[in-house]
């Protein structure tokens, strides 16, 4: 419940939740996270052995070896951003940072279709990030194959099974969720350094099993036909896939000790992590895979060259660090998620407000928020059952509108620079002069990135075959979004004071 802003702290706050109330919100959620605990937030969002383990067949099989190039351009893009949001992250240290920020920056309607489009988003890559339990544990005991016989994602079986396996992870991950954040902090920061580790084994493993030089990486014969500009376009978009979701330590702000010189670094801190450990290990993979031309490295992808450089025991813990890393990468998805919708409705701007906004007086979280995202992502899952094909196009146009929610961050924030942002205290993470060319250059990269994951190719929405809704199912499903937020807007506007900047 938000109290008055102009009235002075209780004394018997600490000077973090007495810097929560100046900004108008009473302190109840626990402050349990430190600097490796935010930093894992950010990390296990990212999860480059989950979204690499799912999207490197797809980056190669466009763009062949040379596609390697998309990481590091993707990375610099992205650290545009982050710089941006690590400023932010000091100035306003709210839990729901993408909508509190946007609406801080660019009023009240800006930054709720910010926090419209992330939830959307969140809930969707939330799913997208359980069902690749399917391309893991079958791989490391047979008995994970409940139902059928068939893995793969696109079969019957393969589908069906990856509903099961993803459903029970969100049950367990919305169980943490709901116990509290100092458990889950524990849970994903022993996941996120079995991850680090899993990467480290990995790469090495890859370095020390070459069969070509890393002059690799400057081959494109295997790359899709056409114009290889257009297939390294289309190949970059497995880059644009995996760095999102750095902004997670940003969402926990008002359960971090310390946010406002925390929260920034560990943003940052994050995203150039994930991006050293990611490049290392599309290099090294592509370096040891034991054939770039059998086609293997474009359907199989990452999986392919750890099974038959490590079939053996020290394979299966490996692929298990791989599961580990699905298993807190949902976690962190939901637990952010979950603290976006806490924020909008403790504002009033998300219908039933009141419930959702309501955190357990023992648990210190909010357990609605957590349970409707794992229900929903539940339903989400069952889309892949007999139709794999729409639930990869949904989870593509979710990461669309990431990066549109990115962007009703840092285009009002680079109207405000303009305007002149008021001054911060000068001890604190701040761009200085170089806020504006930066801020530009954010936003400019921000507006590409949208236009080219959204653009509406076959090869990427319907590779197998179907419907032009499909095909053009980016651009249809945010613009059903916007006109879908439209109406709850207005529903929470008519009942809902505004409230203060």
């Amino acid at each position: 419940m938000a109290i008055n802003v102009d009235s002075p702290p209780p004394p018997s706050l600490s000077p973090d939740s007495a810097d929560l109330a100046a900004f108008g919100y009473q302190p109840v959620l626990h402050r349990k996270l430190g600097r490796y605990a935010s930093f894992a937030a950010g990390f296990s969002f990212v999860s480059i052995l989950t979204t690499i383990f799912q999207f490197f067949g797809f980056g190669y099989g466009f763009g062949g070896a040379a596609f390697f190039w998309t990481w590091p351009i993707v990375f610099t893009g992205q650290l545009l951003v982050a710089l941006n949001f690590a400023e932010l992250a000091a100035r306003y240290p709210i839990s729901g940072c993408i909508y509190q920020w946007s609406r801080r920056l660019g009023g009240a309607v800006v930054g709720w279709y910010a926090g419209w489009l992330m939830i959307i988003a969140q809930i969707v890559t939330a799913a997208a990030a359980a069902i690749a339990l399917q391309v893991v544990l079958p791989s490391i005991w047979g008995g994970f194959q409940i139902i059928g016989t068939e893995t793969a994602l696109t079969s019957a079986d393969g589908a069906a099974n990856a509903i099961l396996l993803g459903s029970i992870l969100l049950v367990f991950t919305t169980a943490i969720n709901v116990i509290g954040i100092g458990v889950m902090a524990r849970i994903n920061s022993i996941g996120v350094t079995l991850e680090i580790i899993g990467v480290a084994a990995i790469v090495t493993l890859f370095f020390t099993h070459t069969e070509r030089g890393a002059d690799v990486v400057l081959r494109t014969d295997q790359a899709a036909p056409g114009p290889y500009w257009a297939a390294f376009l289309v190949s970059g978009l497995m880059a644009a896939y995996v760095m999102v979701g750095f902004d997670s330590a940003g969402e926990l702000s008002e359960e971090t000790k310390n946010p406002r010189r925390v929260a920034p670094r560990t943003i940052l801190t994050a995203l150039s992590v994930s991006a050293l450990g990611g490049g290392l290990l599309l290099l090294s993979a592509l370096m040891a895979a034991p054939s770039l031309d059998d086609g293997a490295l474009a359907t199989d992808g990452l999986a392919y060259v750890l099974t038959s450089k490590l079939d053996s025991p020290a394979g299966k813990v490996l692929l298990g660090c791989v599961a580990v890393a699905i298993t807190v990468c949902t976690l962190a998805i939901q637990t952010a998620g979950a603290r976006l919708l806490f924020s909008m409705a403790r504002d009033g701007r998300l219908p039933f407000g009141a419930r959702l906004a309501a955190v357990h007086p023992r648990y210190g979280t909010p357990v609605l928020p957590a349970i409707i995202i794992g229900v929903l992502g539940i339903g989400l899952l069952v889309l892949n059952l007999g139709n794999a094909a729409l639930f990869a196009t949904l989870a593509s146009v979710c990461i669309v509108m990431l990066y549109l929610a990115y962007l009703l961050v840092t285009v009002p924030l680079l109207i405000r620079r303009f305007k002149g942002l008021p001054a911060a205290d000068p001890t604190l993470f701040s761009l200085g002069r170089f806020g504006i060319p930066i801020n530009i250059l954010a936003v400019c990269w921000g507006v590409a990135m949208a236009v080219n994951l959204a653009w509406p190719r076959a090869e990427v929405y319907v590779p197998h075959g179907g419907g032009w809704w499909m095909q053009w199912a980016a651009p249809l499903f945010v613009l059903l979004v916007i006109i879908v937020g439209v109406g709850v807007y207005r529903l929470v506007s008519n009942n809902t004071e505004g409230v203060s900047r």
